[in-house]
């Protein structure tokens, strides 16, 4: 009896710990996202960490079309200054607007970077464009799209935000993230007196649309705001930002010549 009590509570301990639960496992899946396409690349910014206090600048890896249009208005530069380069690509609108900058006094660099964007828009477009747009919430809008998709090659990437205008909500403002031409030349005299000034001049003049550039010189990015007019240049303060300490070329932008 006392035999078969024992066997019995043998055999059911046994049981027990063959049946005992085994501990849980968490399975981790690795999932491989898929490589972006040609085109992602192609508009990425790659960013560089500095390397012994150097800091390196972005990379762009431009198409067929934007290097055509980057070669053409190089060109034109160069046609109104008489001033050839030998290099190709972003290179060779940077040095050719550089030697207007070292050449030329700020009105004068004014005058020729206005004939080289005319040069560049055939004028019957450029009427025609006035004729269709008036200013007004569409075209503001129009304009601050167009911009965004078909320039980015000049000045970085950038996209459209809101502002106010006239008490109501508008989507004309370009923010250009990290302007390339500031980043490249690196000087804010060359910022103001031929980017700035003669964009606001030569969208005002040639199609009749206001524009406000403004330019933030500590992240390098820049607001174009459509349809607001520009403070005079004495009030306008990226006329007071002093150069980059790495400048080379040291431009003046004082607002006398603009005055």
């Amino acid at each position: 009896m006392e035999a078969a009590k024992m066997s019995r509570n043998l055999f059911t301990t046994t049981l027990a710990q063959n049946h005992k639960p085994k501990c849980s496992r968490t399975i981790i899946v690795a999932v491989l996202a898929r490589p972006p396409t040609d085109h992602h690349l192609r508009h990425q910014k790659i960013y560089i960490k500095p390397v012994d206090g150097v800091v390196r600048k972005t990379v762009y890896n431009d198409n067929w079309f934007e290097q055509m249009a980057i070669n053409y208005l190089s060109r034109c530069v160069q046609d109104a200054t008489g001033k050839r380069n030998e290099k190709a690509g972003y290179e060779s609108l940077v040095e050719a607007t550089t030697a207007v900058a070292r050449n030329f006094n700020p009105s004068q660099q004014l005058e020729l970077v206005n004939r080289a964007l005319k040069k560049a828009i055939p004028s019957p477009l450029l009427q025609l464009m006035r004729t269709l747009f008036p200013e007004t919430k569409f075209s503001r809008e129009f304009f601050a799209v167009f911009t965004s998709l078909f320039f980015a090659w000049l000045v970085g990437p950038c996209q459209v935000k809101e502002s106010e205008v006239n008490g109501r909500t508008e989507k004309n403002v370009v923010h250009i993230k990290k302007c390339r031409f500031l980043e490249q030349a690196n000087c804010v005299g060359m910022c103001t007196n031929l980017c700035k000034m003669p964009t606001q001049t030569f969208i005002k003049e040639s199609f009749g649309m206001p524009v406000n550039m403004v330019p933030n010189f500590d992240d390098m990015s820049c607001q174009m705001i459509f349809g607001q007019e520009p403070p005079a240049a004495f009030d306008d303060p990226a006329f007071k930002q002093p150069c980059y300490k790495l400048c080379k070329e040291k431009q003046k932008h004082s607002v006398k010549c603009f005055t």
